[in-house]
């Protein structure tokens, strides 16, 4: 059995798979999933996982060069963006783009994985690097 990192098959699955530039979501319990990306539904109730320990996670164990948030969350959520920061390695870009803009950005990804997050724009787009 794993003794360490993401327990969940179908999240190691997915980034194992991984190459340079592929993407994958972190969404919230609201973000609609476009049909054809794969869905890794984490929720179990409200707030339930967070989207925090969902990305603490997965940070853990993908190599990141570009995140993608929605522009509202610097006014709708700024406390989650500032932690989203703290999160992060500092050569990691961002890159703000609106809602609707995200939205349609999400049908790219290689997988999305809802939490049961219930605060706003709680969603966050995390590009591949690789490890060499």
């Amino acid at each position: 059995m794993k003794k360490n990192g993401i327990l969940n098959s179908e999240i190691s699955k997915v980034l194992s798979d991984l190459g340079h530039t592929d993407q994958i979501v972190i969404a919230d319990a609201g973000l609609p999933v476009p049909e054809g990306v794969k869905k890794i539904d984490l929720a179990l109730t409200a707030n339930m996982p967070t989207f925090v320990n969902t990305l603490k996670a997965v940070l853990d164990d993908m190599a990141i060069e570009k995140v993608f948030l929605a522009e509202e969350i610097n006014t709708k959520n700024r406390d989650l963006e500032e932690e989203i920061f703290g999160l992060m390695d500092k050569d990691v870009a961002y890159n703000y783009v609106s809602h609707e803009e995200f939205k349609n950005l999400t049908e790219g990804a290689r997988a999305i994985i809802r939490t049961g997050e219930c605060t706003p724009f709680a969603n966050i787009i995390l590009q591949s690097k690789p490890i060499f």
